[in-house]
């Protein structure tokens, strides 16, 4: 899900960027500062919307920078359990399939990508024996996130496609498909039915 964060926090600005006005160092040292930064509270920073405010600076001795308590709104996603997500699949391992969610990856092991027995093939593919459903390389998927792990820098994130209305956009498509014409067979009244 995507959030709008308001924080609160001493910003530290580094001496290179005090012959700018103040609240632009601080503006200019918040984006460096949560470029590509998560945290496990608030997520995956996408940007800093806004500085709310700026109060007086304070300088600590033996650090060159100062110091500036501000409020700021920064814009984040945070993915929650059972979210659904919307991705394009950028590798295909022996294991599964990893997808990328516009601001991090998801991983698909491979017992979660179909309802059939699956196997890696040969042309980097997942393979589904029965149904002969292909997953590559590009291919745009709904997915369902039913894991998340905070150990270490990045979190992962576990995804499954094994739930009715998920999995790759050409299988949704065809499995609608399918619904919608069995409902037609069975709406339609025999010959020698009454009306």
């Amino acid at each position: 899900m995507f959030y709008i964060v308001e924080v609160e926090d001493y910003v530290r600005v580094e001496p290179k960027l005090f012959g700018l006005k103040t609240s632009d160092a601080v503006a200019k040292q918040l984006q460096e500062t949560y470029f590509d930064y998560h945290d496990k509270e608030i997520g995956e920073v996408i940007g800093v919307i806004s500085v709310l405010e700026v109060g007086d600076g304070i300088i600590i001795p033996g650090d060159g920078a100062a110091y500036y308590n501000s409020r700021f709104k920064l814009i984040v996603w945070k993915p929650e359990l059972q979210e659904l997500a919307f991705g394009i699949v950028n590798e295909i391992t022996n294991f599964g399939a990893f997808m990328n969610l516009g601001v991090m990856r998801g991983m698909i092991h491979i017992s979660q990508t179909m309802d059939d027995y699956v196997s890696f093939s040969t042309t980097n593919t997942l393979l589904g024996k029965d149904s002969k459903k292909v997953l590559k390389r590009g291919d745009a998927c709904l997915a369902r996130v039913v894991a998340l792990s905070y150990k270490g820098d990045n979190p992962k994130i576990g995804l499954t496609m094994r739930q009715p209305g998920l999995g790759k956009l050409d299988w949704i498509k065809e499995e609608k498909k399918k619904v919608l014409a069995s409902m037609k067979k069975v709406a339609k009244p025999k010959s020698g039915d009454k009306k």
